[in-house]
């Protein structure tokens, strides 16, 4: 693709038609600025980026309907983006019931599309209603322009606000196909500014490219390139401009996503299980491979879009594995005529997989589409994927038992953990029993307002219980560092007495009863140390959290406390310092080269683990003594009150989990058992973490 549309390539339609009659018109578009949550979600990150992912899902679209092969997003200078693809071409003939180009219809009115008109419309299978995507985006965008390539010319309109402001335009001839689309989004509607998150686009956009396989997708950045504006057509490459691309092309799709999930796992089987098949007109792919993991990873997606709450289509696949494998061990005679059937906990215990459906009319349970609700994906998912399972299990005996085997194990360890759980918890925090000693609870009974603060050491916690608000808020300390989770069992976790001190303290239970309606505390604050110790203590939390106990963290329960670095007095007047930064800001430039200095001398010394105040004169001939803290048990319980526990000064950051899939990576690398890949993490991070030492 050297100029724009270039390499729009001479790909024609496979078949039907795609012209001005294949669109439907629903309703106007004058709601969107009015609402545009209604449209997006929210002005904020999430909707900005919608943008984006509205206008690519046509182009996507395009690629699963066969028609296109590849598709570009280019960030430009000003908060433009480009979006180019070489399908079909937007439709310019007049529409029959607007009585204008079926390209303005589709851009300026809600509601118009090629996605709504069933058997007659242009797609038999669409992501999601996207000919409302195009409108809105032209709404919600201070400037917009699309180009088509289509029957040997080329077509050009542009829009102000949603409105065009010509009519649409023949500019020239044309040997390729495909549309090319510019969007400037109104900054009076997103308010936080136009701030395109280069990693986000290129996460979405990787995740789109296995699960249209055979298609080349690429994101660059060109915002620094040194572009004029949207008028500048030339593709940035083809200047010589030495700019930011990321290019994905998967030929072998969910396979490839599935061994990209598994980069950091051991696998238990050596074949990728792979199957692609139709039933009853809803197209039906999975992949999976087991690895040596305890934690299952399963993605869906429906149409291509995302589905965290798996639906219709995840019960099937559930349904066929656990009755497949069940069948197979029986048969096989791994499993004994003694033995009880494998669960469907059992055999999704460390499975990678990805299922994805494709279909005309699909149902979504809420606006988000988080939940696949198609009663009819359920059925088909069952019926493909359990048929080629079955196939692939005589086909292949050595992973067929290595598969089985692994869930053997799982069955085994689900036994112990259950004991386990039992004893831990049959008369604990189900049935009321004395919350632990270590445990210093709080005197409401309202989780609402309840908070816990997890501590690290009895020296914090002694100064934690004495300076908090007894009535609000409970402390829990901790004596080191709690088990790494990441690869124990629940029988290994509950033997853990401060692991087992947390989950009674919590109310929650865990495992299969967990209930998060039992939280004793909506607010739970980890407080560790500014150091690399208080670190790692708050990864191993973090850890637990997201593996055992993802929806306290989803639902905005887990919070992190920001205490101080430095406690600065000057003259009477004390204030706290919860950076450098800070540091620096609070004394003033005059000060800032004697602080330095101090710090220089002091390196000199060896005074272990003590931090002796510091005092400095500024030029104006003012005393000031600063105070370094490396722990919370260096503060008394007043000062700890005061900075770290009041809730009208202290500062909280929320944990949230914005891409559960990079999370869960994460987690692998950082925890998990994959040693040179947790090094190569550490060595490529290093210069972004500030280190006490």
């Amino acid at each position: 693709m050297a100029k724009e549309g270039d390499k729009t390539t001479k790909k024609a339609a496979k078949s039907g038609d795609y012209d001005a009659s294949s669109i439907t018109v629903l309703e106007g578009l004058d709601p969107v600025r009015k609402r545009p949550g209604m449209y997006i979600g929210t002005t904020g990150p999430d909707g900005l980026h919608h943008l984006i992912w509205e206008i690519f899902d046509n182009s996507r679209d395009e690629a699963m309907g066969g028609f296109a092969d590849d598709i570009e997003i280019t960030l430009l200078p000003g908060g433009y983006v480009r979006v180019v693809d070489n399908g079909r071409g937007i439709p310019v003939g007049i529409h029959p019931k607007t009585k204008v180009s079926a390209l303005e219809t589709i851009m300026t009115t809600l509601h118009a599309g090629g996605k709504f008109g069933g058997e007659d419309s242009g797609y038999k299978v669409s992501g999601g209603l996207h000919g409302v995507g195009a409108s809105v985006v032209n709404a919600l965008s201070e400037h917009a322009k699309v180009i088509v390539h289509k029957e040997g010319a080329t077509h050009m309109q542009e829009y102000k606000i949603g409105k065009a402001m010509a009519k649409v335009k023949q500019i020239g001839k044309t040997k390729h196909q495909g549309s090319v689309v510019f969007f400037k989004p109104d900054v009076s509607i997103f308010k936080d500014g136009i701030n395109w998150n280069w990693d986000r686009i290129v996460g979405h956009i990787r995740q789109q490219a296995y699960l249209v396989k055979g298609t080349r997708m690429c994101v660059i950045d060109a915002r620094e390139a040194g572009m004029v504006d949207s008028e500048e057509v030339a593709y940035v490459r083809e200047l010589g401009l030495e700019v930011p691309t990321m290019t994905f092309f998967f030929e072998n799709g969910l396979r490839s996503l599935v061994a990209f999930t598994n980069k950091h796992q051991a696998p238990a089987h050596k074949n990728i299980f792979y199957v692609d098949a139709t039933e009853n007109e809803v197209m039906v792919e999975v992949a999976f491979q087991y690895t040596d993991d305890i934690s299952p990873r399963l993605l869906a997606f429906a149409n291509n879009t995302y589905n965290p709450e798996h639906g219709t289509h995840v019960t099937g696949f559930k349904t066929a594995l656990t009755r497949t494998l069940n069948t197979y061990a029986r048969t096989a005679g791994i499993l004994k005529e003694s033995e009880e059937n494998f669960t469907g906990d059992d055999v999704l215990e460390g499975i990678t997989a990805v299922v994805s459906v494709k279909m005309p009319e699909i149902q979504f349970e809420g606006q988000t589409k988080g939940k696949l609700g198609s009663v009819e994906a359920q059925g088909a998912v069952a019926t493909v994927f359990g048929g080629a399972l079955n196939t692939f299990l005589e086909e292949n005996p050595d992973d067929g038992r290595a598969i089985v085997n692994k869930v053997l194990l799982a069955l085994k360890a689900r036994k112990a953990a259950k004991a386990a759980k039992d004893s831990v918890l049959r008369k604990g925090a189900l049935e009321g029993m004395t919350l632990p000693g270590k445990l210093a609870d709080c005197q409401t009974k309202d989780p609402a307002e309840s908070e816990i603060f997890i501590v690290e050491g009895d020296s914090a916690g002694g100064s934690a219980k004495t300076g908090r608000d007894r009535r609000t808020q409970a402390i829990l300390p901790l004596r080191g560092k709690i088990l790494n989770i990441e690869r124990a069992r629940l029988d290994k976790m509950l033997a853990s007495e401060q692991i087992k001190n947390l989950v009674v303290a919590m109310g929650t239970a865990i495992g299969d009863i967990f209930d998060i309606s039992k939280l004793r505390y909506h607010k739970i604050i980890i407080a560790t140390d500014a150091d690399v110790d208080g670190a790692h203590i708050r990864t191993l939390l973090l850890t637990l959290f997201y593996r055992h106990f993802r929806p306290i963290i989803d639902g905005g329960f887990i919070y992190i406390a920001q205490p101080p670095l430095y406690k600065i007095k000057r003259g009477k007047e004390v204030m706290y310092a919860y950076t450098d930064e800070e540091k620096f800001r609070i004394l003033g430039p005059d000060a800032e080269m004697a602080v330095e200095a101090s710090d220089e001398a002091q390196g000199t010394e060896e005074d272990g683990d003590e931090t002796p105040e510091e005092e400095l004169t500024t030029k104006k001939g003012m005393k000031v003594s600063i105070q370094r803290y490396k722990g919370l048990g260096e503060m008394n319980p007043e000062e700890l009150w005061e900075t770290t526990m009041n809730p009208s000064n202290r500062v909280l950051k929320r944990v949230t989990i914005e891409d559960a899939t990079d999370a869960d990576r994460i987690f692998d690398i950082l925890m998990g058992s994959d040693v040179p890949s947790r090094k190569s993490f550490i060595q490529s991070n290093a210069k972004l973490a500030n280190l006490d030492v």
